[in-house]
């Protein structure tokens, strides 16, 4: 029997910006598969949250840097939306999982290199590739990037390279998949308080001090100021809105 709710494969859903995003599109009425890479329990949590707020989840593990792994991972997928949500494809796509890493240009390595390009860029294209196929037409995909590639920040020259390069996919995601009715947007973060690249801005009190500083509405942002806007990017709402970056940062350094 075919479902009637859109469904929403969310990757690295279970903490953060992720997790939100889970949360914001259940309160949507999308139902959730979230994929999550070593924190098992996290991603069950945020499952069972979801399930008690009505709408339907699951979790699958994923990698996003092990390439070699996306066409198991597809089959996978194919199963649990077969037996848990009694269908056989998603309508929206949010690539959100990543990884930090901070190096200056002179001390980059080509394996710090090369593990942020597998995650953040080549990961990305090839998954979504696997994906593509088993998205309803008149879906959306939302790629996460950056506030870093308007700002640079020394240190994060390699992680904003990769973003950047997935901004420009987007575009030709938007113009290449436009015939299918599936539209691709990129939602670009701002210095936000999360677990990410080991926490080091929620750890840093001088450093929130200074992204207060340089940020019109006065503070660092929070996982809760992302979802939402994920969330209305996967709905009819903006059904008009493609091959954008939306930078979703307070106001940072404008």
């Amino acid at each position: 029997m075919e479902r009637n709710n859109k469904i929403a494969l969310v990757t690295g859903g279970s903490r953060g910006l992720g997790k939100d995003i889970c949360l914001r599109l259940a309160e949507k009425g999308i139902d959730v598969v979230l994929t999550y890479n070593s924190k098992l329990q996290d991603a069950r949590a945020v499952v069972a949250q979801i399930q008690q707020g009505g709408q339907k989840a699951a979790a699958l593990q994923l990698n996003t840097g092990d390439i070699k792994s996306f066409g198991a991972f597809a089959t996978q997928l194919q199963d649990i939306l077969q037996n848990t949500f009694g269908t056989t494809h998603i309508d929206y796509l949010v690539n959100n999982a990543g990884i930090g890493g901070y190096s200056p240009i002179a001390d980059v390595t080509e394996a710090f290199f090369d593990e942020l390009l597998n995650v953040h860029f080549k990961g990305v294209y090839f998954l979504t590739q696997k994906i593509i196929p088993l998205m309803n037409d008149g879906g959306g995909i939302v790629n996460i990037s950056s506030g870093l590639t308007r700002v640079s920040v020394p240190g994060s020259s390699v992680y904003a390279a990769m973003k950047g390069a997935m901004e420009i996919v987007t575009r030709y995601q938007a113009k290449e998949l436009g015939a299918r009715g599936i539209r691709s947007n990129t939602v670009a973060p701002g210095a936000i308080m999360t677990d990410f690249g080991g926490a080091h801005l929620r750890n840093d009190e001088q450093l929130q001090k200074y992204i207060s500083s340089v940020t019109a509405l006065g503070r660092p942002g929070v996982a809760e100021d992302i979802g939402g806007v994920v969330a209305f990017l996967c709905s009819d709402d903006a059904r008009w809105v493609n091959a954008q970056r939306i930078e979703v940062a307070g106001g940072m350094a404008i």
